[in-house]
């Protein structure tokens, strides 16, 4: 009965059958939800209901993760993941938050890593939608720079929103976290929201390094020649032009999948 029950998964989280894309696109779907759930609810005071709701969905994110964990090949190498370890810091977050007495709310973004890194998201983009084989490096890079706006932001609003002069606290204070990281991000810094406590501005000086290195890979992936990813079977180079006929490290023929000629 287990050796059948964990065969489906395995055909869910990596079969190639329609069943299987549209239960990986509704794990995509579930991910997004989540994700958009933490980032309304950061401002507002948590009521019983909320704390409901938390419990819930990580309750079913701890169910997603036991399955992937039970069907992968690699144990260890999947727990050392880096978005496997945000996952599991995303379910104590919300399991252990009404035993908590600090607000650990700004953790819960982290969900948002294993947004688009998903294995399976990542393999089911590149086979139906020759814009993301095309753009694969520069929807990545993007992503990744706004999931780190959104983390930055909530941190900044649960642990040194209340040391920053001229912040208030619920929306308004929310959207002026925002205001702060993207100024901050960018190396704008109008003045305005300043960091008033040492952790503050070590928090910043971290914002800026990290994000303006991110900022500079989406703008490298936009200009630089667009790429496909497509392993030789030769010599293993994984990028090549959109027409490449030939790999040109090794010369061995390559068949990549493209839209046609119109």
């Amino acid at each position: 009965m287990m050796a059948g029950l964990k065969q489906a998964l395995t055909r869910l989280y990596r079969g190639a059958s329609r069943r299987a894309e549209l239960f990986r696109y509704g794990l995509i779907a579930f991910d997004a939800a989540t994700i958009l759930y933490f980032i309304v609810t950061t401002p507002m005071r948590q009521t019983p209901e909320m704390e409901i709701a938390g419990t819930v969905i990580g309750l079913l994110i701890l169910m997603d993760f036991a399955a992937r964990l039970w069907i992968a090949p690699n144990r260890k190498a999947m727990l050392r993941q880096i978005y496997t370890i945000a996952d599991v810091i995303v379910v104590a977050s919300l399991l252990l938050a009404p035993f908590l007495h600090e607000d650990v709310a700004f953790l819960r973004i982290l969900r948002g890593l294993r947004l688009i890194h998903s294995y399976h998201l990542l393999r089911d983009l590149r086979r139906v939608s020759p814009f993301f084989r095309r753009y694969e490096d520069a929807v990545i890079a993007a992503v990744n720079l706004l999931v780190f706006v959104l983390l930055t932001t909530t941190a900044v609003y649960t642990l040194f929103f209340d040391t920053y002069p001229n912040v208030q606290p619920g929306l308004e204070g929310y959207v002026d976290a925002l205001y702060f990281t993207v100024s901050t991000l960018t190396t704008t810094g109008y003045g305005d929201i300043t960091p008033v406590t040492m952790g503050g501005k070590l928090f910043s000086v971290f914002v800026m390094v990290v994000g303006v290195a991110l900022f500079v890979r989406l703008a490298q992936a936009v200009i630089q020649p667009s790429k496909i990813r497509h392993k030789c079977p030769t010599c293993g180079l994984l990028k090549h032009d959109p027409d490449a006929v030939h790999c040109k490290h090794c010369g061995e023929p390559l068949k990549i999948e493209t839209e046609g000629v119109t």
